[in-house]
């Protein structure tokens, strides 16, 4: 007698809720996540499309997927400090792509929030931001200086 998909994915998460404590909402989400994740090895075995195919919608919204210690991969639905690079290249994408096909802004970061932090710290500490504004003060001022006319005076010599 072979089990259900549901059967199998519930036989798992009793088991890992036996070995730890689970709210209600955690052994709800993992109870999907499971079954989802059977759902696409059983899709992948016989062949047809998984579910999660391009066009459907992720489980988690993007906004909620940048936690303060982790990044909810939205392609996999796997947890990450941060979502590197060869991550998204099994899925097929690049940042960028990542980025705009899930709604985020261009320049959002694809880490963890604590991550971020630690970051913008250690940078304002080795005063970044300070060299940045004079940077771009000192650019302005030189294509302000390209910009200006030249008006050549005209001499006169003397001379007929």
């Amino acid at each position: 007698m072979t089990k259900s998909l549901v059967e199998m994915a519930a036989d798992i998460v009793q088991a890992q809720g036996s070995s730890k404590s689970m709210t209600l909402e955690e052994l709800q989400n993992a109870l999907k996540e499971t079954f989802s994740t059977l759902h696409t090895l059983q899709a992948m075995e016989t062949g047809e499309e998984a579910q999660n195919a391009e066009g459907s919608k992720p489980a988690i919204a993007p906004e909620k997927s940048i936690l303060k210690n982790k990044i909810i991969c939205l392609e996999c639905g796997e947890d990450f400090k941060s979502l590197s690079f060869k991550h998204l290249e099994t899925h097929g994408l690049t940042r960028r792509e990542y980025r705009i096909k899930y709604g985020f802004s261009l320049r959002q970061p694809l880490c963890a929030k604590a991550i971020t932090e630690k970051r913008k710290k250690a940078g304002k500490m080795r005063g970044i931001p300070d060299a940045l504004k004079k940077s771009i003060a000192a650019r302005k001022k030189a294509s302000a200086i390209k910009k200006k006319p030249v008006t050549r005076k005209t001499t006169n010599t003397g001379k007929k």
